[in-house]
């Protein structure tokens, strides 16, 4: 999938992009206006539309969200594959509310996203508090900006290790020392 800043998407198979030399120019995923660009490649998971309730609900959709704080999550079933090279599909509706798409990713309802503005302010919200709409809808508010602040980008939170390892802060070191009280 190749997502634009102005709202659109392309969802392609990958094997219709043919294989090419390291030192091609490549084929044309998608079409963009002169003053649009690309913002997002994600690789989707095979889906199937008949899983169970519970296997829809780990079911990854795409989050996108806007320079001015407003997002949604879409299922990634309502972008249906087509040729590449076209102009695409509305991914969310770009208007004077909204302004340019900053970012598109992946993401699943127990996952946890940051938000980073261009004044520096990081908020982490859960994903499984942005309401999942249809694709060619505004979207909602991901983030209340200050005056004249812009969205500028989201990143999916990768857990880590070290969240497994909270638990273990408690036990002494075993270096022969006496743990301290």
């Amino acid at each position: 999938m190749l997502f634009s800043d102005g709202g659109k998407a392309v969802r392609f198979d990958e094997n219709d992009v043919r294989p090419l030399g390291r030192s091609a120019r490549g084929v044309r995923g998608m079409m963009i206006e002169d003053h649009q660009s690309v913002i997002a490649m994600l690789v989707s998971e095979q889906e199937n539309p008949d899983a169970p309730a519970d296997e829809a609900k780990a079911r990854a959709s795409v989050l996108t969200a806007t320079e001015n704080g407003y997002g949604k999550r879409t299922s990634i079933t309502e972008y249906t594959r087509h040729g590449r090279g076209t102009k695409g599909m509305i991914a969310i509706q770009q208007s004077e509310r909204n302004g340019k798409v900053v970012a598109a990713t992946l993401v699943h309802a127990d996952d946890e996203i940051m938000l980073i503005t261009d004044t520096g302010v990081l908020v982490r919200t859960r994903v499984s508090e942005i309401r999942e709409l249809g694709r060619a809808t505004q979207g909602v508010t991901l983030i209340g900006l200050d005056e004249g602040a812009k969205l500028s980008g989201l990143q999916r939170i990768v857990e880590n290790d070290a969240n497994a390892t909270d638990g273990d802060a408690d036990t002494a070191p075993d270096d022969g020392a006496p743990a301290a009280e």
